[in-house]
């Protein structure tokens, strides 16, 4: 059994902070219902590539999850979804404040049917304060939350880190949030409403950058890949690559010198003697280095780096990270059968329990999948089912496609 096994959650989200939220609950066991508007659904269907018509970059946040697809701005589409709430654990929702209470599905109006229910909104900038009413995407939140001015190289133009960090921030701030909330629930009989920013989530991922700021003003800029506070801690550049390096303890380094780089004269060097000489001396470290490590490849290097213990590895790719050997061995990349993308590969879960089952369930449902079956769980008539499809209100893009059902 899953840990959360029996715990059922209307999923109202879109794009990614939300969706990663809801696949991982699903992992863990949930019953994730993914309520989607019909005809388009969440947005993020239409990203390419698509494969047979259905988007691969959706598949990959929405798997393990049934989708249900009516029409909340329709009366009976939102007695429908209060009807489903009223057995769900959590409703999750990444509006822009103040439609969800415009539809008559906001925490209110859930509450008047389940009193201990779980609901979390995520939103840009949150439910509060001069920003709220901004609609706000995770390059927004880099951009206020300073990211874009802290990466990239030196004197270079604001650069996005390489995902969408916030979104992901904000999706991972609401897994834990949502279970504590639960925990409390179980211990007293409590609801609660969870209130998530982007920017807010981002922010606190700044540990050492506020450690920084608060402790001597210091403004966190550009450093490509070098570490704010240590050295040698960065990528150097190879004959055939970079190679990272993580050198940044006075044991390692003196491992570094000698076992790796072969120049034992540097314990001495008033310029790298200790860590606060070889913060002052970074631009001359970094070309002593290279100068070394532009004569071998980059396995070579690796391979050196091992045998010393001193931490390091090559610089990949995206293709080749996912060709690794290790990455393989760990497990990372699951095959699944779609309905209709057919054979495709996803990222597994990246938690390894003893005990517990945390790993793909399904792929992602196609838009509107299991609206008959939900709403027949609950108690809707054939009958009506069928009248609600004939006017809009409830929709399935793949009729065909269903077992006993003709197109």
């Amino acid at each position: 059994m899953r840990p959360l096994s029996r715990f059922r959650v209307l999923d109202l989200t879109r794009f990614l902070s939300g969706p990663y939220c809801t696949m991982v609950l699903a992992e863990l066991g949930a019953d994730v219902i993914k309520i989607e508007q019909p005809g388009t659904g969440d947005d993020s269907r239409r990203m390419a590539p698509k494969v047979n018509g259905e988007s691969y970059p959706f598949a990959m946040p929405n798997r393990s999850k049934r989708s249900v697809s009516l029409d909340l701005k329709s009366e009976r589409g939102r007695e429908l979804f209060l009807e489903l709430a009223r057995d769900a654990d959590l409703v999750i929702e990444n509006f822009r404040p103040g439609v969800a209470n415009r539809l008559g599905i906001d925490y209110d109006a859930v509450r008047n049917v389940r009193d201990d229910i779980l609901y979390c909104s995520i939103s840009g900038f949150g439910q509060t304060g001069p920003y709220r009413d901004r609609p706000g995407f995770d390059i927004m939140a880099q951009g206020i939350g300073g990211f874009l001015r802290m990466t990239g190289h030196p004197g270079g133009k604001p650069t996005k880190v390489g995902i969408a960090i916030n979104d992901i921030a904000a999706g991972a701030t609401a897994i834990y949030s949502i279970l504590a909330a639960e925990l409390n629930r179980r211990q007293t009989g409590a609801g609660q409403y969870i209130d998530i920013s982007l920017v807010d989530a981002g922010l606190a991922w700044t540990v050492w950058e506020s450690g920084a700021y608060f402790g001597n003003g210091e403004t966190p800029a550009q450093t490509g890949t070098r570490h704010r506070r240590s050295a040698p801690y960065q990528a150097y550049r190879t004959a055939d690559g970079y190679v990272t390096i993580g050198a940044n303890t006075d044991r390692l380094w003196l491992r570094l010198i000698n076992d790796v780089l072969k120049r034992p004269d540097w314990a001495d060097d008033r310029r790298f003697v200790d860590l606060p000489a070889r913060m002052d001396h970074l631009d001359e470290l970094e070309a002593e280095i290279e100068a070394i490590t532009t004569t071998l490849p980059t396995s070579a290097w690796v391979d050196r780096l091992d045998s010393a213990g001193v931490p390091g590895g090559p610089v990949l790719a995206y293709a080749d990270t996912l060709d690794d050997p290790h990455v393989k061995a760990r497990g990372m990349i699951v095959d699944l059968e779609h309905p209709i993308i057919g054979p495709m590969r996803t990222i597994a879960p990246p938690t390894r329990f003893s005990e517990l089952d945390f790993s793909v369930r399904s792929p992602a449902p196609w838009l509107g999948q299991h609206t008959a079956s939900v709403l027949a769980e609950l108690g809707v008539g054939h009958d009506e089912i069928d009248r609600l499809f004939s006017e809009g209100i409830l929709y399935d893009a793949h009729p065909e496609l269903q077992e006993g059902r003709s197109a």
